[in-house]
């Protein structure tokens, strides 16, 4: 048995032979005690607003002990090496290779900015917000987005309210949560095989391809197109969402997958118009087959007469 694991084993077994258990965090940390997540913060813009909140959300998680930050200036230069320009609409090889040239388990990245507003109606006022991503490096998932927000009548006062909230530790709590679930799922996930690997699903081949051949693809009884949410509204977002559906031999989905993610809401709202699909399945020489297509949703924000009526 290996000694780095021994204080670890035996305190698991000593807990599990009082029929008591360890504390989660407890638990994540002596099993990556000896390789601890690595977590990249990105740039969140070229503003003073954006590099004072990338630096207080680096030293809020870097007081967690169980994780290993990537050097600022590291990971500044692999980014750019790699030509990331600070988008928060990517797919998740786009995601899975940013994060291998980083060289990083997961990263943060976003958007701050302190803005002036000028409201149709009222006075002119100031907002400082911060979109936050967190991102796995692994899977090129979004595992969680925020976009806290404060207003007030001067931009050093609506930023203050912001860095304070950045500073509170509920905020870094909950993100640092997020990321050792998600560390120890894909440490689960790596020991087994997925289901996707044990049941695969064709599909669609390119037109003209021999594959195509006798193919009928399959046509969705009714269109639907999501909503645009108003957490999307708020950050003003324009965003492409990328969902492959499993279609089974009668034309149901079975699996909906987000490929291309933009956070602000919008793939859950894609997420669940999709699974309201109905299709006529997919036909081969007259048999139906089962297949795995993309679907493409374009948000743009709604001009101000659309979003009244």
């Amino acid at each position: 048995m290996n000694s780095r694991h021994a204080p670890f084993i035996i305190s698991l077994l000593c807990a599990l032979l009082l029929g008591g258990a360890l504390p989660a965090e407890r638990v994540f940390a002596q099993e990556t005690n000896a390789r601890r997540a690595r977590v990249a913060v990105l740039d969140f813009g070229e503003t003073q607003a954006a590099q004072r909140v990338a630096e207080r959300l680096t030293a809020m998680l870097s007081t967690a002990k169980d994780f290993q930050m990537v050097d600022r200036d590291a990971s500044r230069a692999a980014a750019r090496g790699a030509g990331y320009a600070g988008s928060l609409n990517m797919t998740l090889q786009e995601a899975r290779d940013l994060g291998a040239a980083i060289g990083c388990d997961f990263f943060i990245t976003g958007d701050a900015q302190a803005l002036r507003r000028s409201p149709s109606t009222g006075s002119i006022y100031y907002e400082a917000y911060a979109s936050i991503f967190a991102v796995s490096a692994r899977t090129g998932n979004l595992l969680r987005w925020e976009r806290p927000s404060f207003e007030a009548s001067t931009p050093a006062e609506a930023l203050k309210a912001l860095l304070l909230e950045v500073d509170k530790g509920a905020l870094s709590a909950r993100y640092l949560s997020t990321l050792r679930a998600a560390f120890e799922e894909e440490r689960q996930q790596h020991k087994t095989l997925s289901n996707e690997e044990a049941t695969p699903i064709a599909e669609v081949p390119e037109e003209g391809s021999p594959e195509a051949a006798g193919l009928r693809l399959p046509m969705p009884y009714r269109r639907l197109r999501p909503v645009y949410p108003e957490t999307a509204a708020r950050a003003e977002a324009e965003a492409s969402v990328d969902v492959t559906l499993d279609l089974d031999t009668s034309g149901e989905v079975t699996r909906v997958r987000v490929v291309r993610w933009a956070g602000f809401g919008l793939d859950e709202a894609t997420v669940n118009t999709v699974r309201q699909l109905h299709f006529r399945p997919a036909m081969r020489d007259g048999v139906p087959l089962p297949l795995r297509i993309l679907l493409r949703y374009n948000f743009r924000r709604p001009k101000r007469d659309e979003a009244k009526n």
